[in-house]
Formats: structure tokens, sequence, C-alpha cells
């Protein structure tokens, strides 16, 4: 049997590399190349974060925003929208946490920015802004089981309203 000639092995060896190449997730190389973590996920938002959360959306509820940071992890679901003072405050109630939702002694700077990718600033850093934090599997919410925890932030405004941060994951 005959060996190839140079130019053939090359040859070979340049379809061996292309084979080899082509036959790796092109989708994992270029979403680490496109979409470092965090990044945000692109057409996702208020319908799958509340969905995510098992949280409706109040009727009649407006400035309604939501998106999913992705993580190597978990995922971060945020949520906001502007209801009336007493539905904002019957939505803090159904998330059963422990303790009943109360104004923060301190006002905090946030270790993230988050809510500034939805345009609002961050709920910790309002001034009177009300708060409750909740593992739904500690306290048995079976509705929200794949819910490692929930805070809600209720921000009264002008007018009898209140913007409600939800931030989950």
């Amino acid at each position: 049997m005959k060996m190839p000639d140079k130019t053939t092995r090359r040859l070979l060896m340049v379809l061996a590399a292309s084979l080899l190449l082509s036959s790796c997730s092109t989708s994992d190389r270029d979403r680490a190349t496109r979409d470092p973590y965090p990044y945000w996920e692109l057409g996702v938002g208020a319908p799958e974060v509340a969905d995510f959360m098992k949280v409706v959306v109040p009727a009649g509820a407006t400035e309604v925003n939501g998106a999913v940071q992705a993580n190597p992890q978990e995922d971060v679901y945020l949520l906001s929208f502007v209801t009336d003072a007493n539905t904002a405050v019957q939505i803090a109630e159904d998330l059963r946490t422990e303790k009943p939702i109360r104004t923060k002694a301190v006002d905090l700077p946030p270790d993230e920015e988050l809510f500034g990718h939805l345009g609002l600033p961050e709920p910790q850093t309002l001034k009177g802004a009300r708060w409750a934090g909740v593992c739904p599997p500690c306290v048995k919410d079976h509705r929200r089981s794949s819910v490692q925890w929930i805070d809600v932030y209720v921000y009264d405004l002008a007018g009898g309203k209140a913007r409600v941060y939800l931030h989950a994951f």
C-alpha cells in the first residue's frame, strides 16, 4: 500500500480538524462568547416571571414589567407593577410570609442593581418602602415549590397607588 503524498496528508489533517470542530457544540461556544453570566434572557417578560412566581398581576395594573437574569447556579426573576395600595398589600400577604410586611428599619444600598434593568430604582433604596421575604418551601406553599425565595417590596405612590417589586430565585 502506497502512502499518501504530503499534500494529501495535509488535506486529510485539515478535513479531520474541521470534522472535529464541527462536532463540538457551537451553541455552547457561541453562548460563552455572546452571553457571559450573568445575562438577561431575551424575550422573557412579566407573563413568564409571574407564572414562575405563581403571582397574579391584578387587572388594571399599570407599568407591568418583568425580566429574568440567567446565572450559573440560579436565575433571578424580577416583576414590578403599579396597583392600588390595598391590592399591593394583599399580594404581599398571599406570599404567606412568616412575618407581616413592614417598613425596613434601615434603608441599605442593594448588593447589586437588578431593577435598574427595568428602568426602576432599587426598592432597597426607597425611603419608606415596606418589605417581606419568604421561602415558599419552608412555609409549605406548594403553589411555589420551585421558588426558593421571594422578596416583595411595596412602595406607596400618590393617589392611593403603590408599586410592587417582586424578586425571586
